[in-house]
């Protein structure tokens, strides 16, 4: 009997041991996971030129709040740890550096800034620490091929510029245009894609200046631009440019029909500091509900993120889009950690970043959704145009699939 008890617990411990192995080898970790936690890093321009974007940030960090208070994700709690850079490229590199190798996270998500992003770009790649989703529209980040850990979010910037060329085409095809981009690739790649929508009607782009983004003014290139003649004016600019662009516009008397880059429609940012009625009637484009639009009143995914600010952020401001951005972000990444289920390696991570099928936010306008592959690190590639009123942003025409990346 004793031999037989003695052969009975062998036998429970030996099914004991090969069951935790079994759960064990189920979990893979990389730096930044564990059974408890998911450290999550963030690059932000809290100061600096470009501090309107900060608040995506505060918005992020707010909706992981969320995600923790409801119990984390398959049971783990999110470690967002968010530095600011200045809107400088080298206090990008210094940071992803810092969260990579002291702070050990698993991966970097949405580091905002074209110039910051390219500064780090090799740097996460030969480390083979995801990238992801980053907060900038430049084509570049849809290269998995030559940087199989950085991805883009939102939809890119030539594909911005090819669907004002066409808007322009139809309705204005003997008009004269002039445009101020930001001297970085963020606006090389919007002129491109205004370029190569006119085709061979590039000609009618009779005037560009560019921009500093750390200029304290751009009322020079304004004056310029309205002396060239042109009835068409398109801005690519970051929100401080872009409000200065607004506000010397209306101040010239200047009345060109007017195009202002989606990156930039904030109507707490940039439309209310440039003055409202100097911004009615300007024409841009939207992939994400607007909750400054009554359209949306009753529309359940703003109510649902109008209860998030309220309980997580409730000094948020609910007119800034920027706070629908990064809260439609987070969602994102947040579903991309679900896929992961127990492994969270890092190469798991960006094969679900890659594995998005008709994914969704409550913020994403009807009839847009997310899907990557493997070879297509484009996850919105839809927009919809629309124009601002004197008080809100009015959607209008279909929602258009962009061109460019493939």
């Amino acid at each position: 009997m004793q031999k037989r008890r003695l052969i009975t617990l062998a036998a429970i411990a030996t099914a004991a041991a090969i069951t935790a192995t079994a759960a064990n080898a189920q979990k893979k970790y990389d730096p930044g996971a564990s059974d408890t936690e998911i450290k999550i890093g963030n690059i932000m321009p809290y100061s600096g030129p470009a501090s309107a974007y900060g608040v995506i940030g505060k918005a992020e960090a707010a909706y992981f709040n969320k995600i923790n208070a409801e119990g984390g994700i398959n049971g783990r709690k999110i470690n967002f740890i968010s530095y600011d850079d200045a809107f400088s490229p080298p206090k990008a590199v210094e940071q992803a550096r810092k969260l990579v190798e002291s702070d050990e996270v698993l991966l970097v998500f949405q580091p905002l800034g074209t110039q910051s992003n390219s500064a780090t770009q090799k740097y996460m790649n030969t480390k083979k620490v995801p990238q992801l989703f980053v907060a900038t529209g430049a084509t570049k980040w849809g290269d998995p091929k030559n940087f199989p850990w950085t991805m883009g979010w939102q939809p890119n910037y030539q594909s911005e510029g090819r669907i004002y060329a066409a808007y322009i085409l139809k309705n204005y095809p003997n008009g004269k245009i002039a445009a101020l981009w930001q001297n970085d690739d963020a606006g090389k790649d919007q002129m491109k894609g205004l370029r190569d929508g006119l085709s061979d009607k590039a000609g009618m782009i009779i005037a560009d200046k560019s921009y500093e983004v750390s200029d304290p003014t751009v009322d020079s290139q304004i004056v310029a631009l309205k002396d060239s003649g042109a009835d068409i004016f398109v801005t690519w600019a970051a929100p401080k440019g872009a409000a200065q662009a607004i506000r010397k516009v209306g101040e010239l008397g200047w009345k060109p029909v007017y195009f202002l880059g989606n990156v930039s429609t904030s109507v707490a940012t940039v439309l209310r500091p440039a003055g409202l009625d100097n911004a009615k009637g300007i024409i841009s484009t939207a992939y994400l509900k607007d909750p400054t639009d009554p359209t949306w009143k009753d529309d359940a995914g703003i109510k649902a993120w109008a209860a998030f600010m309220d309980k997580y952020f409730p000094d948020g401001d609910k007119t800034n889009n920027n706070n629908v951005y990064g809260y439609a972000t987070a969602q994102t990444m947040v579903q991309v950690l679900k896929q992961c289920g127990d492994d969270l390696t890092r190469e798991n991570v960006m094969k679900q970043a890659a594995s998005l099928k008709d994914f969704t936010s409550d913020v994403l306008l009807p009839g847009i959704r997310i899907n990557t592959g493997p070879d297509d690190f484009f996850p919105i590639e839809q927009m919809q145009l629309m124009r601002f009123d004197g008080e809100s942003w009015q959607l209008f025409g279909d929602v258009i699939t962009g061109e460019v990346g493939h």
